[in-house]
C-alpha cells in the first residue's frame, strides 16, 4: 500500500509501479528457485540445478533463499524512512523488523531440528540454522542502499519485496498448490491474480 501511495498519477496509472515491482519480485525468487540447488522440508526431490551436495546443505539453502525477500523488505522500508518518503515511518519499519525477527525463531528451528534428527551434532545443527539467516542483514543493507541511491525506485522496491515474499508464502504455506508437477504454474497463477485484483481495486476505486 505504501508503494501505491507514493506513486504519481491516478487510477490505473498509480498502480503500475506496484504491479511491475510485485511481478519482478516474484520472478526474482522464481529464478533463484530454479538456479540455486535446494530441498524443501516436506519434499524429497531437490530443486534447482543438479548437485551432489548433501541433503542438509540443500535444506539450509532452501531457507536461506527464502530469507532474502525478508531482508529486502526491512532494508527498503528503513531506506524509505531515511530518505524522508511520505508513508514510510520509523514505527512501521521497526515493527516490520521485529515481526520478521520473531518469525525467524521458528524458521531457525525448521532448519536445525531436521538436521539434528539426521544425525548432525547440536553445534552443527545450530550453526546451520544461524547461517540460513545471514542473508537477511545483507539483503537489508542492499535494499536500503538501493532506495537511498535511487530514490524514485522506492514504490517499485517496496512492491518487489512484497512480490518476493508472497511468492515464498504461496510456495511454502499453501499445500494445495504444491501437490503435483504444476507447482510453478499454481504459484505464478496466484501472483497474476493478485496483480489483476490489486490493479482493479486501485484503478476503479
Amino acid at each position: 500500500m505504501e508503494g501505491i501511495e507514493m506513486s504519481p498519477g491516478e487510477g490505473f496509472v498509480k498502480v503500475i509501479p506496484a504491479a511491475i515491482g510485485f511481478l519482478l519480485g516474484a520472478v526474482f525468487i522464481y529464478g533463484l528457485d530454479k538456479v540455486l540447488p535446494h530441498i524443501h522440508i516436506n519434499f524429497k526431490e531437490s530443486e534447482g540445478i543438479k548437485t551432489p551436495w548433501h541433503k542438509t546443505t540443500l535444506l539450509t539453502l532452501a531457507i536461506t533463499l527464502h530469507n532474502i525477500p525478508e531482508g529486502l523488505a526491512v532494508g527498503v522500508l528503513f531506506g524509505g524512512v531515511a530518505a524522508g518518503f511520505e508513508g514510510a515511518n520509523i514505527g512501521g519499519a521497526v515493527a516490520l523488523a521485529l515481526g520478521i525477527g520473531l518469525q525467524n525463531f521458528p524458521e531457525g528451528f525448521a532448519v536445525a531440528m531436521p538436521l539434528r534428527r539426521q544425525g548432525l551434532s547440536r553445534l552443527k545443527s545450530f550453526t546451520y540454522g544461524q547461517a540460513s539467516a545471514m542473508v537477511e542483514p545483507i539483503a537489508a543493507v542492499l535494499g536500503a542502499w538501493a532506495v537511498l541511491t535511487f530514490q524514485p525506485i522506492l514504490p517499485y522496491a517496496l512492491s518487489f519485496a512484497a512480490g518476493a515474499m508472497i511468492f515464498v508464502v504461496v510456495e511454502e504455506v499453501i499445500p494445495e498448490t504444491q501437490q503435483d508437477k504444476y507447482t510453478d504454474i499454481a504459484t505464478m497463477g496466484f501472483i497474476g491474480g493478485f496483480i489483476i485484483m490489486m490493479a482493479l481495486d486501485v484503478g476503479l476505486s
